[in-house]
């Protein structure tokens, strides 16, 4: 059940009106980086955490109808840039006075040559705000499709990265107007892009284990292998020696991919080398998380009639029995990554 509230989650201002920059806050209303993709991507994900993750689900509707919110201010503000064009683009007798006030044919030619997304803005709506990005693309849902993948560890992993780009076009855009009520807008927004990442990490954390995403487990074989696959100027870092951050194992370095490949018969004789895992430790493993992650779900959802709120006597017995046991995993260090 939604309630829309009509005061902004934040009081957004404008000092003039800017069409131009109207235009490109759209990435912002209908982009693939955008508040609309933002809600709806977590929306998504929510429906797939209500049963085995029941804590996960209110987080994830909550920030989900907090971006509604954050669409709202976007929209909001792309419409008071526009304040007194979009009234003037239905005086439909007489000259637009954005022409008028440009003297002569250069001036307007130049007008439409260096704000072209923006002239085909208001030709196609008048300035109201559209479902598209900057360029006018329509939103798609291809746009965040692949980030709700039915596996919660890799789902925030998506939602972080969401969080992290949604993040850098609100710094980019802050670089395209002086006005300093937009920018305290931008700002805001831009810091809960922040916030939202930190708690997608914190939630990922609670959840053990996580990696790799998924159930089943990698090769051992392969895991730790890099491949100089370039020729040139080489490098080495954390990502190519020492251990390797999740699975602690120690990066074998191949010098020479090719002769490696024909060395191994196609890799299909390569051994396991810098780890302690094997392949009947992993098989394990498979089977055991397969059968808890199974087990989850199934004791969350048994098979039979279903309803999807709870009475809320039970509803608050099941939130009392979740805390308490947050609280003890708190208290005994599980809760970390």
């Amino acid at each position: 059940m939604f309630y829309h509230v009509k005061e902004l989650q934040f009081n957004a201002r404008v000092s003039k009106p800017n069409p131009a920059f109207a235009t490109l806050l759209l990435e912002q209303f209908g982009g693939a980086n955008g508040e609309l993709a933002a809600a709806l991507r977590y929306f998504g994900q929510a429906f797939g955490a209500r049963k085995p993750y029941p804590d996960k689900y209110d987080l994830l509707m909550d920030i989900a109808t907090e971006e509604f919110s954050h669409l709202e201010i976007v929209g909001a503000t792309i419409q008071m840039l526009l304040t007194g064009i979009n009234g003037d683009l239905k005086n439909a007798s007489e000259n637009s006075e954005i022409m008028q006030l440009l003297n002569g044919k250069a001036a307007k030619e130049q007008m439409i040559h260096e704000g072209m997304t923006a002239t085909q803005f208001l030709v196609g709506s008048a300035g109201t705000p559209a479902y598209t990005n900057t360029q006018g693309v329509p939103w798609t849902a291809a746009y965040i499709n692949g980030d709700c993948t039915g596996d919660l560890t890799a789902d925030l992993r998506s939602d972080i990265a969401a969080e992290s780009r949604a993040k850098m076009v609100y710094e980019y855009l802050m670089q395209f107007t002086d006005d300093p009520y937009v920018k305290e807008t931008l700002i805001f927004l831009m810091t809960r892009e922040v916030a939202h990442y930190q708690m997608f990490e914190a939630a990922l954390g609670t959840i053990q284990p996580n990696f790799p995403p998924g159930v089943l487990q990698s090769d051992p074989r392969y895991s730790n292998l890099y491949f100089n696959m370039s020729t040139g100027n080489d490098f080495s870092g954390p990502w190519n020696e020492g251990k390797s951050s999740q699975l602690g194992e120690n990066f074998q370095y191949i010098e020479d991919p090719i002769q490696h490949v024909l060395d191994t018969n196609g890799l299909l004789q390569q051994q396991p080398s810098g780890t302690n895992r094997t392949a009947k430790k992993v098989e394990e493993m498979n089977r055991e998380l397969s059968a808890t992650r199974s087990e989850e779900i199934n004791l969350a959802t048994p098979i039979g009639e279903q309803q999807w709120d709870e009475p809320r006597e039970e509803n608050n017995k099941e939130n009392t029995k979740r805390k308490t046991k947050s609280a003890k995993s708190v208290k005994n260090g599980q809760s970390g990554l």
